[in-house]
């Protein structure tokens, strides 16, 4: 027969309290202090070359039946937990939580107060919870569980200035090996607070047994830095880092939390970084890895190239910084180590049978297809560049690809080819639609028939006005065409759209230059454009040049040099050159011409200046 719902709920209850009797009557000891940790999210990995310790030998037992252990479960105590499971599924948690709460106290049973902080929280009663936790705490003092709940529950409460003695406690019992976890674990659940500030002040008072301690003190004050960087003290933070490497020098964690900092406005950050880089032998990769990508987001390409070199010559059995050096040498035009550091990346890369990383490698290999595909474009090697771009085939980067085709084709003379590619792309976002569309008048602004990419920009602005990607766009081309009032009505109204617009003040500004008037007001948008992107060398390149068509050559000489170092590029390469061929240099002048002609000698900006001046380098 189908037995009824009642029947059901009463086998479940029974079935649980039977469960939780032989979970007691088995448990010799179940406070034990290396019992499981809930605060500890995953289990300790053992040590590399390790090997498990041997089991213990284990005597002969005769082949007969167990000795019953006495238990304190009672038939009394057996009913009171069965009506305690019972009660809570039958919607009356709060009875059943009293009744689990008080046998757990009778039989001193870890399992039982853990089930009444469960019963608690279902029901949404934090302070009962806390007050279970407690109760576990009283009963059986040396239990780590126990207290691992109760500091869980008073973080989740938001009652932080609670906490300090018992995440002391718990610290001070982590073994060495689980600290880095542990810390992590902290700063993640203490940054939920809403008091930022006391929950920073709690974490450093939990920790001030750790912190003056070499082995220790490194990562118990990269915590403490944390915790104030959350709560907006970057100068805390910092100095937190300071004296975290202090006391521990071979600790990556300061340095790691000093790389979070790094920024113009704080020039104490990177110090902390470099010595650690310096000073360790073993300096963590990754560590070195993340300061080169925050190099690169500063847009300072010699620095982190350098510091991929190092890594790679120390260590070049790595992947992945192949792969940003490579992306690095490309961008620099170093088209000979490009290629020689991505075909190093594509061979690690597929030596490689780790399934936990195998989506980045798959990303960093399309990645490197791509920059080798564009290393034999740049050399007419069209064939080459298309065997590159067949490899691709993550179906992710296939917008990417195609684009690239399309744009092989457009450079070999086949632009309604190239230009049909580029509409057979799927669309399943409108952004697709979007990058699809700038991606063909890309192609024709590429092919210089600006007429037509004039049309289809001022087409698509008729039907999204405020989209401020066609019209800065638009704006370009109508440039090209020599509509230079249009050009300029349509970059105001772009920066009366995104006053934050750095291109739109760089591009007004530089164009009013590049003509010789309203030289002031250039300077002025210019200076905007700079004070939004202080680090980008082109707008660098044409601060320096209305400065030069001011006559400050001294001071165009300084802002040049400065942004052709950071990125050579050809442009910038014709800038500089000209200012110094202006001042007599001609002989410099003519180096830099002729490297940049090396990057690109199709280059309009370069070809004309060259051109106009009368130069053959």
């Amino acid at each position: 027969m189908i037995p009824s719902p009642r029947r059901h709920r009463l086998a479940a209850a029974a079935s649980l309290v039977l469960l939780a009797c032989a979970v007691h009557a088995q448990t010799s000891d179940p406070a034990a202090p290396n019992s499981p940790a809930p605060i500890i999210e995953r289990p300790t990995p053992s040590r590399p070359g390790t090997r498990p310790p041997a089991a213990a030998p284990v005597a002969a037992k005769p082949a007969s039946e167990p000795v019953a252990q006495p238990s304190a479960l009672t038939a009394e105590l057996f009913y009171e937990i069965l009506m305690g499971e019972m009660t809570t599924r039958s919607g009356d948690p709060g009875a059943g939580y009293a009744l689990v709460l008080d046998a757990a106290r009778r039989l001193r049973d870890g399992k039982l107060f853990q089930r009444a902080v469960e019963i608690a929280l279902q029901s949404r009663s934090g302070d009962a919870a806390l007050a279970a936790a407690r109760a576990w705490q009283e009963t059986l003092p040396n239990s780590r569980d126990a207290r691992r709940i109760e500091l869980q529950i008073l973080i989740a409460l938001n009652r932080i200035g609670e906490t300090a003695e018992l995440l002391r406690a718990e610290v001070a019992a982590t073994s060495q090996v689980e600290r880095p976890m542990l810390m992590a674990v902290i700063v993640r659940n203490y940054s939920r607070s809403t008091d930022k500030k006391l929950a920073a002040s709690v974490v450093e008072r939990a920790l001030a047994d750790e912190l003056n301690k070499p082995a220790t003190g490194g990562l118990a004050w990269a915590t403490v830095g944390r915790m104030r960087l959350n709560a907006g003290d970057t100068t805390g933070a910092l100095d937190a880092a300071f004296k975290g490497q202090e006391i521990d020098p071979a600790s990556d964690a300061p340095a790691a939390l000093a790389l979070e900092m790094i920024d113009p406005s704080q020039p104490l950050a990177e110090p902390i970084v470099t010595r650690y880089l310096a000073n360790n032998p073993k300096a963590s990769p990754d560590l070195r890895v993340a300061y080169a990508r925050v190099l690169v987001e500063n847009r300072r390409f010699a620095d982190s190239s350098a510091q991929l070199q190092a890594l790679t010559t120390a260590r070049p059995e790595l992947a992945e910084p192949w792969l940003l050096l490579g992306s690095l040498q490309a961008q620099a035009r170093q088209d000979g180590a490009a290629e020689t550091s991505l075909k190093r990346y594509v061979e690690l890369a597929a030596s490689q049978k780790d399934q936990k990383d195998a989506d980045d490698r798959q990303r960093g290999t399309t990645q490197a297809y791509l920059l080798l595909s564009q290393l034999s474009e740049r050399r007419k090697d069209f064939t080459g560049a298309e065997r590159w771009l067949a490899r691709v085939d993550s179906t992710d980067d296939l917008v990417v690809a195609q684009t690239r085709r399309a744009g092989l084709l457009a450079r070999q003379g086949k632009l309604p080819q190239a230009r049909e590619v580029l509409r057979g792309l799927p669309e399943r976002t409108p952004e697709d639609k979007k990058q699809k569309f700038l991606a063909e008048v890309q192609l024709l602004r590429d092919a210089k028939q600006y007429q037509a990419a004039y049309d289809m920009l001022a087409q698509a602005s008729v039907a999204a006005p405020n989209d401020t990607d066609l019209i800065y766009d638009q704006a370009m081309v109508a440039e090209k065409l020599n509509r230079l009032d249009e050009m300029e009505r349509l970059l105001r109204r772009l920066i009366e759209l995104k006053p934050e617009n750095q291109n739109a003040y760089n591009a007004l500004g530089y164009s009013f230059a590049d003509r010789k008037i309203r030289l002031d007001e250039a300077r002025t948008l210019i200076q905007k454009a700079v004070q939004l992107a202080p680090q980008d060398p082109f707008i660098a390149d044409s601060l320096g040049w209305v400065e030069f068509r001011l006559g400050n050559t001294t001071e165009a000489i300084r802002i040049l040099e400065a942004a052709y170092k950071t990125r050579p590029d050809p442009e910038i390469g014709a800038h500089f050159g000209e200012v110094l061929w202006t001042v007599g240099q001609k002989d410099r002048a003519v180096t830099i011409w002729k490297e940049a002609l090396l990057s690109d000698a199709e280059n309009e900006t370069l070809q004309e200046t060259l051109k106009r001046l009368r130069v053959k380098p």
